[in-house]
């Protein structure tokens, strides 16, 4: 499934000096002159070299690269740090160990670490990618035949094996739920619009809205960093709107934790004085005061099916791409006011 790599020994012939000169070069040695390091790596970077540090170390030892490199755009959101769990619980049980790292939302961070990761060796990569990311990001990984698995966030043209929740189904649940309760005046708070995750959810808020035969309202859709922070900051938005929401839908559930944050601040109550709704369902949700109504996607479950995905291509020899949209479910609990009088038409002056 790999194309031939380029060699040491093709680039001592390109930059017309010896072999053990490049492993110099590639060691970082003070034996080589600068003149000679930057023309090494100059021929390095034209032919797309990538040292294998992993390979480098594994050779003397005789073994073989049992590594899986995870790559998540946001490691304070305990979503990711639940879906490394699931995929640690997959490649420990096969014998793989899993190297984690966090891109921040940096397209240049995510470059370094996959880069790094390549250097020692990676077997495969599993990445929720950052802000964005361009589906050539990945092509060299799919040109030498590593295997790759994107999470959470789809890149279509990457022609990479995917895993990805029915966000679109989901929120329009939370949609569907809320009106049921008698909200008509439902917003849509949190998550970054330059990306596919929030055009899906967006998309569902749309579509439950109109299932629902409510009108739709370009003002009550506030995006904001999908974190808890940003939660505060889009509540805060939306109660100093003319015409207020009685309950919102968040992008996720940080969202809805900064949204609950932002209600108690002024002295209103989640559940009782505007309905909250998240989205994925970590462990803190249950564990809230109100406990969280939220949409549940299983990140630990997301984490072992992206691992066993990551796994079988592996072990097969071939990176065949494939395509898996699992399903959601809607947990009714406290914050949307289930089972408690909501007040609908609350003064929030």
């Amino acid at each position: 499934m790999t194309k031939a790599r380029v060699t040491v020994i093709d680039i001592a012939k390109a930059a017309g000096v010896s072999k053990s000169t490049v492993s110099l070069v590639l060691q970082s040695s003070s034996l080589v002159n600068e003149g000679t390091r930057a023309k090494v790596n100059a021929v390095m970077r034209e032919l797309g070299y990538v040292y294998n540090r992993g390979a480098a170390n594994l050779r003397q030892a005789g073994a073989k690269s049992r590594i899986i490199g995870v790559v998540v755009n946001d490691l304070t959101n305990s979503f990711f740090a639940e879906l490394a769990v699931g995929v640690d619980m997959v490649v420990q049980s096969a014998g793989f160990v899993q190297f984690l790292s966090n891109t921040s939302e940096s397209i240049d961070r995510q470059r370094e670490v996959v880069a790094s990761m390549r250097e020692h060796g990676i077997s495969g990569l599993i990445v929720s990618p950052a802000r964005a990311t361009d589906a050539t990001d990945f092509k060299p990984l799919v040109a030498a035949g590593i295997p790759v698995v994107v999470v959470v966030r789809n890149l279509p043209g990457a022609k990479v094996s995917s895993i990805v929740s029915d966000n679109r189904a989901g929120m329009m649940s939370a949609v569907k739920h809320l009106a049921e309760l008698g909200h008509k005046r439902i917003a849509f708070l949190g998550g970054f619009p330059d990306t596919a995750v929030f055009d899906d959810r967006l998309a569902g808020y749309r579509s439950g809205m109109e299932a629902a035969g409510l009108d739709y309202h370009q003002e009550l859709v506030i995006s904001s960093a999908p974190s808890r922070a940003g939660g505060v900051e889009a509540i805060g938005k939306a109660l100093v709107l003319a015409d207020r929401p009685t309950a919102a839908v968040c992008f996720n559930d940080a969202v809805a934790f900064g949204v609950c944050d932002g209600l108690r601040a002024r002295r209103l109550e989640p559940g009782a004085d505007f309905a909250v709704v998240g989205f994925d369902d970590v462990i803190e949700a249950q564990a809230a005061v109100p406990a969280l109504t939220t949409v549940s996607v299983d990140p630990q479950g997301i984490g072992r099916r992206a691992a066993q995905m990551l796994l079988k291509q592996i072990n097969a020899g071939k990176a065949e791409a494939e395509t898996v949209t699992t399903a959601v479910r809607l947990v009714v609990r406290e914050s949307c006011g289930a089972g408690m009088r909501v007040k609908i038409k609350q003064d929030f002056a």
